[in-house]
């Protein structure tokens, strides 16, 4: 695929960097510079769909003839979004509150033009069961990976054979981009041909 638009990534994301040039796109990367709403009791699809709006409509603001991509992922379990933790206690915590369930998965993804006006929203939901686990399985985890810039203290793509017991849905979703959901997305709109 071939890229025949400017694209913008609104993301410091390298994980979305890396998914994103996997499907072919040729982007560059403008960081948002807004505050993400990251209430943990407003419904999770909301909540990823507001956030990748408003790192889209920011950029796109400031690059009102390129096409944007923003987007925004959580993890979501017992009725509670998990973010990014704030420390490694909030991770450990995180973690043991995973242990041994399901959870959901929520990316939402913006793509914006402002000159062309266009504005097109997506949500991608995946499914995750984690193994059962104990405290020293979570502190080797936490030594392997660096979890405090990471949606529920994990990254199923680094050393996820400890925690992920199945997946129903999205590998990429999970980790941060929905590629397919994406691909098709850009290519509706002329972005990727």
């Amino acid at each position: 695929m071939h890229a025949t638009a400017r694209l913008i990534l609104a993301s410091a994301s390298p994980r979305r960097r890396e998914l994103l040039t996997e499907i072919g796109a040729a982007f560059d990367v403008v960081v948002a510079q807004v505050t993400e709403h990251e209430d943990p009791q407003l419904d999770p699809r909301v909540m990823v769909a507001r956030n990748s709006a408003l790192k889209a409509d920011w950029v796109a603001g400031r690059h009102p003839e390129a096409w944007v991509l923003g987007a925004d992922t959580t993890v979501f379990a017992d009725r509670h979004a998990l973010n990014k933790p704030a420390d490694l206690e909030a991770a450990r915590a995180m973690l043991r509150r995973l242990s041994g369930s399901t959870h959901t998965v929520f990316t939402g993804v913006a793509l914006r033009n402002a000159a062309q006006g266009v504005s097109a929203d997506l949500g991608v939901a995946t499914e995750v069961v984690f193994k059962n686990y104990d405290d020293a399985v979570i502190e080797t985890y936490l030594s392997r990976v660096h979890v405090l810039d990471k949606a529920g203290a994990y990254a199923i793509q680094e050393s996820g054979e400890l925690l992920v017991a199945e997946r129903r849905g999205s590998l990429s979703n999970v980790v941060g981009l929905p590629q397919d959901e994406v691909r098709e997305l850009l290519t509706r709109h002329g972005v990727l041909r």
